[in-house]
């Protein structure tokens, strides 16, 4: 089953939909991206098919359907499942006995101003209690930087309550953490039936910096899947068991600090990497994450490696900055950007009027050399616009 939702449902998404034959809720952007021949299915039917299945399966690639299935399927438990990840503070409450020595509070937007920045190990973060694509997101350097963190976030609030649901961003509640070292990965993966995790790709998250928080470029590699599959499996087993999931999507962002120690940054339900990039997983794997998690299909990961030894695949989210007037831009030299690299493998383009992102390029890279998507992290993507 499939909740299509804004704001962006990619080519292989929509095909996999269509072929599969399983339920779609009707909604604007499922109509628009399977079309009008496609037989959707209304509020009342969708709901009816989910609660017919023993073992149901709804994938939604984007959290705007959780209000949906808050409304509609709320007496499944669904939804709380889904709320235990999506609310920060709540997820953190999870799994504290096995981080003692980490520190977090949750506060009200009201709250921050009058919360003591001295009372946590300075850097610390903070963020939406519930947020997404690193939206609101603040490395706070020292007690003395708070007040203008604190001013950001209230501008923030008020430039992003427009682009997404409350339920998908929310401006109102935020969780002051202290910071998470070490490396950072994203690990898409679904629960079957059993509890059992199935994990469908592995991505490391690449920074410019220290304090950086963007989103900039992930990547995928054989020896990053052969080093990394057992171990977070196993923490994803962990996880389940106390969350009590079965069939359910979900997104893991993880660090591991130098003694190999996995703590999480957070887990996004119902869905894998956001803005369809799980598609990363087809493009090197020939892993199609929709259709492994609705037909319960689990990677053979020795006849899947074979002849990719050579190669890494990586996706460069191109975002655009928050100086930019939007509403001014005039055109995107998409031609130029693909160019920058030597074996481009689909470049997206996003409705960059509305979303603070310009596209997305996937790329096949020599895992010897990954310059070209090094060379991306910090880069002034503003060099592409065309402003008015």
């Amino acid at each position: 089953m499939f909740i299509l939702e804004e704001p962006y449902v990619s080519r292989l998404l929509a095909l996999t939909a269509v072929r599969l034959g399983v339920p779609v809720l009707s909604t604007p952007m499922a109509r628009h991206a399977l079309g009008s021949r496609y037989p959707l299915a209304d509020d009342v039917e969708f709901a009816a098919a989910f609660g017919a299945s023993a073992h149901p399966r709804l994938y939604a690639n984007s959290e705007n359907a959780i209000g949906w299935i808050a409304d509609h399927l709320g007496s499944s438990g669904l939804s709380d499942r889904i709320d235990v990840f999506k609310d920060k503070v709540r997820f953190r409450e999870l799994i504290a006995d096995l981080y003692p020595d980490y520190c977090f509070e949750g506060l009200s937007l009201q709250q921050l101003a009058d919360f003591d920045p001295a009372s946590l190990r300075a850097p610390f973060v903070v963020k939406p209690s519930v947020g997404f694509f690193s939206m609101g997101v603040h490395v706070v350097q020292s007690a003395a930087a708070w007040p203008d963190v604190v001013a950001k976030i209230h501008s923030e609030a008020r430039e992003f309550e427009d682009l997404y649901p409350e339920k998908v961003i929310g401006l109102d509640r935020f969780v002051v953490e202290e910071v998470i070292t070490g490396e950072e990965f994203a690990v898409d993966a679904y629960f079957d039936s059993e509890g059992q995790p199935v994990v469908l790709n592995i991505l490391g998250h690449l920074f410019a910096s220290p304090d950086d928080v963007s989103d900039r470029v992930y990547y995928t590699s054989v020896e990053l899947i052969e080093r990394w599959l057992e171990p977070f499996t196993a923490f994803l087993a962990e996880v389940g068991r106390r969350a009590d999931l079965a069939d359910f999507p979900v997104h893991a962002e993880l660090r591991v600090d130098d003694d190999g120690r996995i703590a999480p940054i957070e887990i996004n339900p119902m869905r894998f990497a956001g803005w369809c990039v799980t598609d990363l997983a087809h493009h090197a794997y020939d892993i199609n994450s929709y259709e492994f998690f609705i037909e319960g299909l689990v990677p053979e990961w020795d006849a899947v490696f074979e002849g990719r030894r050579d190669r890494v695949y990586a996706v460069v989210i191109a975002d655009i900055p928050a100086t930019v007037d939007r509403s001014a831009i005039e055109s995107v030299d998409y031609e130029a950007l693909e160019a920058r690299f030597t074996r481009p493998l689909e470049v997206r383009r996003v409705d960059y009027w509305r979303y603070p992102v310009l596209g997305f390029v996937f790329v096949e890279l020599a895992a010897n050399d990954l310059s070209e998507v090094y060379e991306m992290l910090g880069a002034d993507l503003t060099t592409y616009l065309r402003m008015r």
